[in-house]
């Protein structure tokens, strides 16, 4: 992989090249991704939508907008820390191009920006309640009419590819859905193959999917236009990482390491001592221990612990991206960069704190049971009444349950598949009370 096919301007639709140096600085394309995620309905939605705590009311805990903000944030230093080196290492990027070490950093905040944009509600366990209601649910009987591939995306509904969706898709009257540059959706692709052959290899990159059987072809064109290396045969279609989506989930991986960790404490679920305890490896170089001591309270006391935190992680990350630049360029660095961290103990420790006293807290497990069922009565109530008025069957039920749906989704879809997936990606796109009170009008009505 080339940096400069790699860092591609690019946007669906376009009809000639962008090229980096004709672009006005105080306006950068890259920026304008950033802009357009920031602003656009898929994003806003993240600010009523769990990051671990679901349906919190404690105004301290993290949400997916507050959790996608602070990845980007994190993946800006990140992509503009390793970008000054590449720009050292490959001066003819600059001299002949016109890229900057900053470009890296905004491809980087803008793909990290929107990490989480296609995630359901209720966090993890929404995708894993979109996919069982068809593995196990009334979903099941739609299974003979898809292909395997199709029936895969449903069964395993992936909020990656999901996402991919809100930002590519075209939609009637809107073409290439937000219209980002491939360089950032190159970014944003951590997981560059689709659902089948499920994990083929322990390469992270074929961990997950990134793309629903309907988006296929635009998927192949961003990764052909980019160069990504292709790494599957036949009829499958899978790709090596774009090197910055390296950065984008280094960013994640930190963020909900500490700040997960950080959740637990302040809501009292994992006791004040545990972070010193385990984050002094993570601080003990930058730590001001008179300043430390002199902090009054709790949370500014784990604030300060966090920065020094994240500041060291952030910089392990770019020095493990640099040392492996080369191999990743090749496409044989088949590991995330904090796999590879010194500090890789350190972090699963406090994954595992965090595992037993916020992911599986009674008060985070009550809430996904009741996801569950949300998810499930609005996936069959719509899912039946668009598929049964598509066929002339619909009741006056059916009908006024349609009415519901926002105007952009109204419109019918021809194929099942396609049917389905435009309903999950309704349900997808609500937040938690929106979903909440979607589902209590339902049973009303029942």
């Amino acid at each position: 992989m080339q940096w400069e096919q790699l860092l591609s301007l690019k946007r669906q639709g376009d009809t000639s090249k962008r090229l980096r140096k004709e672009q006005d600085d105080t306006r950068l394309g890259f920026e304008v991704d950033y802009d357009r995620i920031i602003f656009s309905a898929a994003f806003r939605s993240l600010q009523d939508k769990t990051q671990v705590i679901p349906l919190s009311k404690t105004d301290f805990v993290h949400n997916r907008l507050t959790h996608s903000l602070e990845v980007s944030v994190v993946g800006r230093s990140l992509g503009r820390l390793v970008g000054k080196q590449i720009i050292a290492k490959y001066p003819h990027l600059q001299e002949v191009h016109g890229y900057q070490a900053n470009d890296f950093g905004a491809i980087v905040a803008a793909a990290a920006l929107s990490h989480d944009i296609g995630n359901p509600p209720f966090g993890h366990s929404g995708e894993k309640a979109i996919g069982e209601y068809f593995k196990t649910g009334n979903g099941l009987q739609y299974k003979d009419q898809l292909t395997e591939k199709q029936w895969q995306d449903l069964i395993d509904f992936e909020g990656n590819a999901n996402g991919f969706s809100v930002l590519a898709s075209s939609r009637e009257g809107i073409e290439g859905g937000l219209r980002i540059s491939y360089a950032t959706l190159g970014a944003f692709m951590k997981y560059p193959k689709e659902s089948l052959p499920k994990k083929p290899t322990q390469k992270i990159c074929d961990k997950k999917y990134g793309f629903f059987q309907q988006d296929k072809e635009f998927f192949a064109e961003v990764a052909n236009e980019l160069g990504l290396i292709s790494n599957k045969s036949g009829n499958d279609i899978g790709f090596e990482r774009h090197p910055l989506a390296y950065l984008v989930e280094a960013a994640d991986d930190i963020c909900y390491t500490i700040i997960d960790f950080e959740d637990g404490i302040n809501l009292g679920w994992i006791p004040e001592e545990y972070a010193l305890e385990y984050l002094i490896k993570l601080v003990k170089n930058g730590i001001d221990t008179k300043k430390y001591n002199e902090l009054i309270t709790k949370e500014d006391r784990i604030s300060y612990l966090r920065a020094l935190a994240i500041g060291s992680l952030i910089n392990d990350a770019v020095v493990i991206f640099m040392e492996n630049e080369k191999a990743i360029l090749a496409g044989e660095f088949p590991f995330a960069l904090m796999d590879k961290s010194q500090y890789k103990a350190q972090m699963n420790d406090i994954i595992q704190i965090s595992i037993k006293n916020v992911y599986q807290s009674k008060d985070v497990i009550q809430k996904e049971v009741m996801g569950y069922k949300i998810i499930h009565s609005l996936l069959d109530g719509f899912c039946t009444a668009y598929n049964k008025k598509v066929s002339g069957t619909a009741s006056n039920y059916d009908e006024l349950l349609l009415k519901l749906l926002p105007e952009r989704f109204q419109f019918q879809k021809e194929s099942v598949c396609d049917r389905l997936l435009h309903i999950c990606h309704f349900v997808s796109l609500l937040t938690d009370g929106k979903a909440f009170e979607l589902y209590k009008t339902i049973q009303a009505n029942k």
